[in-house]
């Protein structure tokens, strides 16, 4: 295994595409970290430059002690699992899992060891002597992987390994990838465009946004604590739900306000907060979907005024519903205000006609077209800054 660092790598294609911007990144020994972000961040980008795929424009980068900017890939003793399988249509499982130490001129006797160990990891034992064409495509990634695992390398590599895959199958094959790693404990860098196999199989994540690097941080950590706009709308499904909103001070509380909704802020969360400056100002207002519950539901906190909404859409998940909505015609009525107030200072109305959406318990009274009360757990508020969109409340 090898520790992977990122000191103000930078990449650029041509004299001014920037792909990637001083990223800084330091991954120890067995750890396995997930690259996520939208298409076009630069994830795979910053994969390919640890891989030797990509040159490296500025910055260095190190596996190990060793620093590999000049290091052909093949010399770098790391292993690739694409997107897209890469086996040899001709050989069977084994000579698949085979090849690469055979070009290593490894001793026969090493390599069927290192390929029956694979293949028993991998429940792949059965299969040794199909070739790819008789796979699913669960088993063809299996034996995408176990030809990396055979290598025993300093490093496991993966770019969207599992999108080929349909979604019961990946669900399965990320549980196998992450069991792999538990046992296996290979320094891994694995490259999604998927917030939710993010979440779920990484000891850390790595979210990008137009080669930058937006925030380091556990799946749970950057979850409840997002750096900015982007990373709280980016992980969580459904998505966080923003709103323009002003900050105002009542009986000694700060309480945000939207139209109708003025909820107190938790005084715990504002211990080591300066909400200050942003009395009497806009600020932009986020709640996870999870935070907003059926009022007839749930006990009314004291302080809390329920928001009046008529839902648009509801959609049955078994164990909960999610409840699209358009705020109140007086809420509504308070934002477009808002609106007008920025447009003539040259601001814009980013949040016009978006609905939000609450996950409310499945017992909710809430039906399409009919008024129904919400309430939100002011205690799991996030504030943002409207200027620089950074977090100003975790």
């Amino acid at each position: 295994m090898a520790e992977i660092t990122f000191e103000d790598v930078k990449k650029v294609y041509g004299e001014d595409v920037v792909a990637i911007q001083d990223m800084n990144l330091d991954i120890p020994d067995g750890e396995f970290v997930v690259f996520v972000g939208p298409s076009g961040c630069g994830k795979s980008t910053a994969l390919r430059m640890v891989a030797g795929l990509e040159d490296i424009t500025d910055g260095k980068l190190f596996i190990g002690d060793e620093v590999v900017n000049d290091v052909p890939p093949r010399e770098r003793d790391i292993a690739m699992v694409f997107q897209n399988y890469a086996l040899y249509p001709h050989m069977n499982v084994r000579e698949n899992m085979a090849f690469a130490l055979k070009l290593r001129k490894v001793d026969s006797d090493e390599i069927d060891r290192r390929v029956n160990d694979a293949a028993k990891i991998l429940g792949l034992e059965n299969f040794l002597n199909r070739k790819p064409v008789a796979l699913s495509g669960g088993q063809r990634q299996r034996v995408a992987l176990g030809r990396a695992i055979v290598r025993d390398p300093k490093a496991f590599l993966m770019d969207e390994p599992l999108s080929n895959l349909d979604a019961k199958l990946r669900v399965q094959m990320r549980t196998e990838i992450a069991k792999l790693h538990n046992r296996i404990g290979v320094t891994t860098i694995y490259v999604t465009h998927d917030q939710t196999e993010a979440m779920t199989m990484a000891d850390r994540i790595v979210l990008l946004k137009d080669g930058i690097v937006q925030q380091i941080a556990p799946p749970q950590e950057m979850y409840e604590y997002p750096n900015n706009v982007f990373v709280a709308g980016f992980i969580g499904s459904p998505a966080m739900n923003f709103v323009k909103g002003h900050l105002e001070k009542d009986n000694g509380n700060i309480v945000a306000a939207f139209g109708e909704a003025r909820v107190p802020l938790s005084r715990e969360k504002l211990e080591n907060v300066d909400l200050d400056p942003y009395i009497n100002n806009d600020v932009v207002v986020g709640i996870r979907p999870e935070n907003i519950e059926d009022a007839e539901v749930v006990e009314n906190p004291e302080g809390t005024t329920p928001i009046t909404v008529e839902p648009q859409v509801i959609e049955s998940m078994g164990n909960e519903k999610y409840v699209y909505f358009e705020l109140s015609q007086a809420e509504k009525a308070h934002m477009e205000s808002l609106a007008e107030e920025e447009a003539e200072v040259g601001g814009e109305d980013d949040d016009a006609g978006e609905l939000l959406v609450a996950r409310v318990s499945p017992e909710t009274v809430a039906r399409e077209g009919k008024e129904v009360r919400l309430l939100i757990d002011s205690s799991k508020v996030h504030l943002f800054d409207p200027e620089t969109e950074e977090a100003i409340l975790q």
